[in-house]
């Protein structure tokens, strides 16, 4: 499992790594069942604050994609046990789809990054 964390991106440090775990989950490199490092172990292989990964484990079992057990390792779940609105989907790529827009972007253009994202699960 190769995370990276950039500690001078505009992205806060927990959902950087919050959306690394979600890519893996999401390429299968992490499936069901697999456990995550404790949080004192990931922060310390990253050389950030255990609260910053506590925070992004805390995110992603909100979102249905790990389990979190007292005094156990987070377990990825991979979202089966949680069915997910379309619209919750549609919610979060909103912004996103709007921001390009604003930028310039011509539908075309947003369609073809978009597919080239979609590419890298399939």
């Amino acid at each position: 499992m190769h995370i990276q964390i950039d500690p001078n991106s505009e992205i806060q440090l927990y959902k950087q790594l919050a959306n690394r775990l979600i890519e893996l989950i999401a390429m299968g490199e992490l499936k069901n069942g697999d456990t995550l490092p404790s949080v004192r172990t990931m922060a310390a292989d990253l050389g950030i604050n255990v609260s910053t990964v506590s925070k992004s484990y805390h995110e992603l079992e909100e979102k249905g994609l790990i389990e979190l057990k007292p005094k156990a390792k987070a377990m990825i779940i991979g979202g089966h046990q949680r069915e997910i609105e379309e619209g919750e989907i549609e919610k979060a790529l909103k912004p996103i789809v709007a921001e390009a827009y604003a930028r310039g972007f011509e539908e075309d253009q947003i369609t073809t990054l978009f597919n080239r994202i979609l590419k890298q699960w399939k």
